[in-house]
């Protein structure tokens, strides 16, 4: 018999990360989407190496007892400059104060830029790509193959900022500024693989202009947790640092285990008790378009400024006379896209249980 769940069409999904807490719970809310099929998982450097990035996804993947999708590891280094990480923000191990169970589960033997190419010749035009961390691998996959962008149904970027400060120099945001030449390459690639046709869709991109506008709170945490049938004490900024979760729901232990360390990086930072879930964003839009309002533009990235480079710069107007290659957003709703995701990062976990 087939259930309601079975019977909804599941989009293909490809999704690189530097898992990292928010990219964790991006992770979580596509394998709780059942109109998604996570058909790959690329892991690049970025929150924490990408070793460890490996580590962090099998892990993911094994507490969820998610079936085995391949993930493969990504380049070790950015393509010009040195790798930084973001422990500061993340924790040690990209997952603040969060423990994952051993796993026996493998990489695939191919690297993630031929992942990325792999899974865009096995789904033709049906396969949705999701970018949450810096663009290495997708560089690097563009260079195998220069019709990816043809290949795609959609790409989702989370990166970028847009009339907006950065959150790693005054004016770059991270995922752009680990990596501004793989940044640079993946938007003059777009425009590159259409030739003279009109791009048929470009990739949207969510920078911080409007991720930081999505910010969960301890109430919002203890919401999910109520969902998932784990109820528990809500967070407080007077707690302990490190205090660790009492939830009986594994999935939701880990996520608060996780959000704790990520709440108390932005409350010393001077943004609150709170934090910014940049990528879950993103992975809702990359299966709903439709929960963020775009506008076209061309998006080039600045590479020898000596005070912006890593700047995302968008063209609005077609000043620089160049064909648009990005869908910027530029307003959500938060509380749709919170109710959404509390609902199936919810319902998940308690079946989970």
């Amino acid at each position: 018999m087939t259930t309601a769940a079975e019977s909804v069409a599941r989009i293909p999904v490809f999704v690189d990360v530097d898992t990292g807490v928010d990219d964790a719970m991006a992770l979580a809310y596509l394998l709780a989407s059942d109109d998604a099929q996570i058909v790959g998982i690329a892991s690049t450097g970025g929150n924490v190496p990408m070793e460890q990035v490996c580590v962090n996804n099998l892990g993911l993947l094994e507490l969820c007892g998610a079936p085995d999708i391949p993930v493969s590891a990504g380049a070790p280094q950015p393509l010009v400059i040195p790798l930084r990480t973001a422990e500061d923000t993340h924790g040690p191990s990209g997952l603040g104060y969060a423990e994952l169970p051993a796993t026996e589960r493998r990489l695939t033997d191919h690297d993630a830029a031929a992942a990325w190419v792999q899974a865009a010749h096995d789904h033709p035009g049906e396969l949705v790509a999701l970018a949450c961390g810096p663009l290495t691998n997708l560089a690097l996959a563009l260079r195998l193959e220069p019709a990816l962008p043809r290949l795609l149904r959609r790409l989702v970027i989370m990166g970028g900022a847009f009339g907006y400060k950065g959150n790693t120099t005054p004016v770059s945001e991270w995922n752009i500024a680990v990596d501004p030449e793989a940044a640079a390459e993946v938007f003059n690639s777009w425009g590159a693989a259409w030739g003279l046709d009109t791009p048929s869709h470009l990739p949207i991109v969510l920078g911080l202009n409007l991720t930081e506008r999505v910010a969960m709170s301890p109430t919002g945490l203890a919401r999910l947790a109520a969902a998932a049938g784990s109820p528990t004490v809500t967070m407080s900024v007077l707690d302990s640092r490190g205090t660790r979760s009492d939830a009986a729901n594994p999935l939701i232990r880990v996520l608060e285990d996780a959000m704790r360390f990520y709440f108390e990086f932005h409350y010393d930072q001077g943004e609150g008790y709170l934090a910014h879930v940049h990528d879950p964003l993103a992975a809702a839009v990359a299966l709903d378009p439709a929960l963020v309002r775009t506008a076209a533009a061309t998006v080039d990235v600045e590479l020898t400024g000596t005070l912006t480079r890593g700047m995302t710069v968008a063209d609005w107007t077609g000043i620089w006379g160049r064909v648009p290659n990005a869908l910027i957003g530029v307003d959500v709703d938060p509380a749709v896209f919170f109710e959404r995701f509390t609902d199936r990062v919810g319902r998940y976990a308690r079946e989970l249980s």
